[in-house]
């Protein structure tokens, strides 16, 4: 038996391919070849075209077809970037544009929601401001754009829709509910109340069920076009964070996971239901979440990391691989001989409580640092973001001794890893994993093809482990004080 992992990002699309008894990933596609755009009409603003990632889809499916044949999938599992919009009218067409996880537009229907909703009422029971989520967007639609507002018949998550087009089914998760800051952990039901607040009719939101479970079955049309047994059930869907976690068989209380691509993340499991009083770190319901068994994840967003990276390599180090960069950036000693680099450069930063820095470079001196020193500074700004929103998560009880992470991305760089783990005084472990092959094992959970934990992460394979590096310390965090201390005097006026 095979099961497919979907993962929706923001470049690409991964379709990767399980084989259920040896628990080993037996294909993965990627596509497009280069990263898929994103449309910024305006500063702040960040959209994607949900056909755009169906069709992408499509590429994958039909290439592992093609490849290996289908006829023996059971069980298929999507997970996708996070508190995107997408608007679908009666015939289950995209209305506008999906404006994506990184956008800022709706920061300020947000923030008024909290104030006028209340700020003890809003943690209490949604555990987080409405912020600049998938609900605060809806508000932005309604109040900008009324003609499309009232053609929708329903809005869901970027996973959902690909979920509907392969089943025909049009529907959410619970999980994805929190995530969109429309479930009320009180009820433990749909947060009637804040749709209510914008103006949204309750009747907008589909029917949700379990992100782990039998949720939808596929049509014959997918059989026609794909190999794919019509009926193979869809039998897990998750936020990219909160699969990263999964996929890292994150499960329990005190377990968490990182990843650093595009955006960075820390992603923590806890028991109990903890609200930032700042709304600087984010809490929702875990994929394995059941009202008697409580799973919350404590989300730590960051988004402003990998594109750093990938920015300054297309715009000032074209010539250079990642590779690389990261042997270049080795030679300059811990610290960057001063020169600091703030990486918020994607939108406003949720731990920032959702102001906007832009990127920042200072402490150059043009007789001494060079391009090295300019590398080795950006991979620091990002690690010293995540130590920044570490110290935050601490204040909130959480208290990371050990750090899983697939290879992948950032922490494919050893310098970047060896930071991390020296400011945050941590083991990192990383695996051989992503989110596609992790969509695919809690698919094949799901679906019951795997009846226990352990027999899911039987493939799961530690590749490396990493300690902090002692004589980087002293450095690291002089360095670390300087950068937060500038960072904290540009938010002081802001």
């Amino acid at each position: 038996m095979k099961s497919i992992g979907i993962d929706v990002g923001t470049s690409f699309i991964k379709v990767s391919l399980l084989d259920v008894k040896t628990g080993k990933s037996q294909a993965s596609y990627t596509f497009p070849s280069a990263e898929m755009p994103v449309k910024a009409v305006r500063a702040g603003w960040a959209e994607q075209d949900p056909d755009m990632w169906w069709n992408n889809v499509c590429w994958c499916l039909k290439a592992l077809n093609g490849e290996y044949g289908l006829k023996e999938v059971a069980s298929i599992g999507i997970t996708y970037q996070m508190h995107g919009l997408v608007c679908i009218d009666r015939q289950g067409k995209p209305l506008r544009d999906s404006i994506i996880w990184s956008d800022s537009r709706a920061v300020e229907y947000g923030t008024l929601a909290f104030k006028q909703i209340g700020k003890e009422k809003c943690l209490n029971r949604l555990l987080n401001s409405p912020g600049n989520f998938t609900a605060a967007k809806m508000a932005w639609v309604k109040a900008n754009e009324p003609e499309i507002f009232e053609h929708t018949y329903k809005f869901f998550l970027p996973g959902d829709y690909i979920a509907y087009k392969l089943t025909g089914d049009i529907s959410t998760t619970e999980s994805g509910l929190s995530e969109q800051i429309l479930w009320d952990f009180t009820d433990n039901a749909p947060a009637g109340f804040v749709c209510e607040y914008f103006g949204i009719p309750a009747s907008y939101i589909p029917v949700h069920k379990p992100s782990l479970g039998v949720q939808c079955h596929t049509t014959m049309q997918m059989e026609k076009e794909f190999g794919i047994p019509k009926g193979t059930p869809i039998s897990y869907r998750a936020g990219d964070q909160p699969n990263n976690a999964f996929s890292l068989n994150v499960m329990e209380t005190g377990e968490v996971a990182a990843t650093a691509g595009t955006s960075g993340v820390v992603y923590g499991i806890t028991d109990k239901s903890i609200a930032d009083q700042r709304s600087r770190v984010n809490q929702f319901l875990h994929v394995n979440h059941k009202p008697k068994d409580p799973h919350y994840g404590v989300l730590l967003c960051i988004n402003g990391t990998g594109i750093l990276s990938a920015w300054i390599r297309r715009n000032l180090v074209p010539d250079l691989s990642y590779d690389q960069m990261n042997r270049e950036a080795a030679v300059v000693p811990a610290g960057s001989d001063g020169v600091l680099v703030l990486p918020f450069g994607n939108g406003a930063e949720r731990m920032l409580e959702n102001r906007y820095t832009g990127v920042r470079f200072s402490g150059i001196d043009l007789n001494r640092h060079n391009r090295g020193h300019f590398l080795r500074a950006a991979q620091e700004g990002i690690a010293f973001s995540f130590r920044y929103g570490i110290d935050i998560m601490k204040q909130m009880g959480m208290e990371p001794k050990v750090i899983r992470a697939g290879k992948a991305n950032m922490f494919l760089s050893p310098l970047f890893s060896d930071t991390i783990a020296t400011l945050s005084n941590a083991t990192i472990e990383l695996y051989n994993t992503d989110g596609a092959l992790g969509a695919a094992r809690g698919a094949a959970w799901g679906a019951g093809l795997y009846q226990s934990r352990e027999a899911c992460f039987s493939g799961l394979e530690l590749l490396q482990t990493i300690e902090p590096q002692p004589s980087w310390k002293d450095p690291m965090e002089k360095a670390y004080q300087q950068w937060k201390d500038q960072l904290e005097t540009i938010l002081s006026n802001i």
